[in-house]
């Protein structure tokens, strides 16, 4: 399956995590004597304190032995499936997951921390006003390439490599966050859209100073926050809308968004409405 991955450094992630942690215990035996009792040792020291991963691990492991199954090489049920077997014998993931809460700047006082963003100079500062206006992930951003933004289209396609979901990402461009594109230099030698000084992708602690420099409390990923409190409080958009700006496919409505057409002509009006009202605060001054 390597020739699906994006790049060499995904590819090697997915390997790398079942040589740490499947193959000392599974690695030298044949498929069809593992068992689920197995799969419960490779997962269950990381389960609780590496929740992450080890969710990762274990639909990773169990693609292996979907594929032992369609080449008859066992037979009976997948060990490392989670419905009907391994929910038994491990805490649900979404119940023992630790969740951070990053600090969000209240969604009433956005436009007024826009204006102080773009009065700050700098590579960094355009670039967290791009986060804000699409509502992405900082590592989106900052490895965000020109050859992913179509500008005649008015969409950024985020590739699955760089998505959390692991699958492509198609964010609808107001002409705020076009406006902002079309004022950055080329820079040669790099196809970044917001490379740092030595052209290389820029560093989060980049962002957070930015952010800093105006609210020392928030955090560079509340702002996601603050976009879904204000399209909930202050929109009238379907949930699933939001949802699906912020590549969140958790239930079966946004799954079926997905299959659909990803909702791009209701997102697209969100995401220019939220636009609008990022830039309020300069008609009001």
């Amino acid at each position: 399956k390597g020739p699906e991955f994006r790049n060499d450094a995904h590819r090697n992630s997915w390997i790398n995590s079942l040589r740490i942690h499947a193959f000392p215990i599974i690695g030298s035996r044949q498929v069809a004597e593992v068992d689920a009792a197995d799969i419960v040792r490779i997962l269950d020291p990381i389960w609780r304190t590496k929740t992450e991963t080890a969710t990762r691990i274990r639909r990773r492991i169990e693609r292996v032995f979907d594929y032992a199954k369609s080449a008859q090489l066992i037979e009976g049920d997948n060990p490392a499936a989670w419905a009907g077997n391994l929910e038994y014998k491990l805490p649900d993931p979404a119940k023992i997951r630790k969740v951070r809460h990053h600090r969000a700047i209240p969604w009433d006082r956005l436009p007024a921390f826009m204006t102080s963003i773009r009065a700050q100079g700098g590579i960094a500062s355009r670039a967290l006003e791009f986060l804000i206006l699409t509502a992405a992930r900082s590592g989106e951003v900052r490895g965000a390439r020109w050859a992913e933004i179509d500008m005649a289209e008015r969409v950024w396609t985020v590739p699955d490599d760089r998505t959390k979901s692991g699958r492509p990402h198609r964010v609808p461009l107001s002409p705020y966050a076009l406006e902002i594109l079309e004022s950055l230099p080329r820079i040669a030698g790099t196809d970044l859209v917001f490379p740092s000084p030595r052209a290389l992708v820029l560093s989060d602690v980049g962002l957070s100073k930015a952010v800093k420099r105006i609210d020392a409390e928030a955090t560079v990923h509340g702002f996601r926050s603050t976009f879904k409190d204000w399209a909930r409080s202050r929109t009238a958009y379907a949930d699933e809308v939001s949802e699906l700006a912020l590549a969140h496919v958790n239930d079966d409505r946004t799954r079926a968004a997905y299959a659909r057409d990803e909702l791009l002509p209701q997102r697209r009006a969100l995401m220019e409405d939220w636009a609008r009202y990022c830039k309020s605060d300069d008609r009001v001054k």
